[in-house]
């Protein structure tokens, strides 16, 4: 593993924006139930990187994602969170068949692209994994809520208006859910983000997770028991 991450780091730029993609879990990739009590709950699985596996906040619990489970939990949906830090689009396409396996969910969030934008990844490359994800998901099926990405405006303007309209793109040719910029209000917003200037802050969290869920109730009601 310490050989592979010294070739991942020989190949990136320097600087502040490949700290996304270089910040991988050392050794460990792992999906976690937020929930003790899944037996016999339903499950919505959470498929994204360093934004969503709460990378560098001082405690999990703090997270996004953990949040959503709280707010979920007197609807006994247990949230599973397959988040890697420093993950990409092809990463979670490769990982995505055994984690619908293992956990059925009814929904599937994911989000994805940051590091692929990062490493200049082209959009149709991005676009045909998001999208295959997305057709995975379905054919297990799971709902799709897709959230969307938005590069810094140093990344280049047709580039950065190319990677974004993937987002778009997508959720009207699959007709899917879709939260358009994941960090609308968060980023550039130094009181929000860590000191790298790309993660978002504990005080932040509270505000992603409403985000999300303002999208993602509509989905919830189709698995709502009585």
């Amino acid at each position: 593993m310490s050989t592979c991450l010294a070739m991942i780091k020989a190949r990136l730029p320097s600087g502040p924006a490949s700290l996304l993609f270089l910040s991988i879990v050392s050794g460990f990739i792992s999906i976690t139930p937020l929930s003790a009590d899944s037996a016999a709950a339903d499950s919505l699985l959470v498929v994204g990187d360093s934004l969503s596996a709460g990378y560098g906040l001082s405690d999990s619990g703090q997270g996004w994602v953990a949040l959503l489970q709280q707010r979920l939990q007197p609807r006994n949906i247990t949230v599973v969170n397959a988040s890697i830090p420093g993950d990409t689009s092809g990463g979670g396409l490769a990982r995505l068949p055994a984690a619908l396996a293992a956990h059925r969910p009814r929904i599937v969030i994911l989000e994805l692209g940051a590091n692929d934008g990062l490493r200049g990844l082209p959009p149709a490359a991005l676009k045909a994994n998001l999208g295959a994800m997305i057709d995975q998901a379905r054919s297990a099926g799971a709902q799709v809520l897709l959230l969307g990405m938005k590069l810094p405006p140093n990344y280049g303007g047709r580039y950065a208006e190319a990677f974004e309209r993937v987002y778009q793109e997508l959720a009207e040719e699959k007709q899917v859910r879709l939260l358009p910029f994941f960090l609308d209000g968060v980023a550039g917003d130094e009181h929000l983000l860590q000191s790298d200037g790309l993660h978002p802050n504990a005080e932040a969290q509270p505000l992603l997770m409403k985000s999300v869920f303002e999208k993602l109730e509509p989905l919830l009601v189709s698995i709502d028991r009585p």
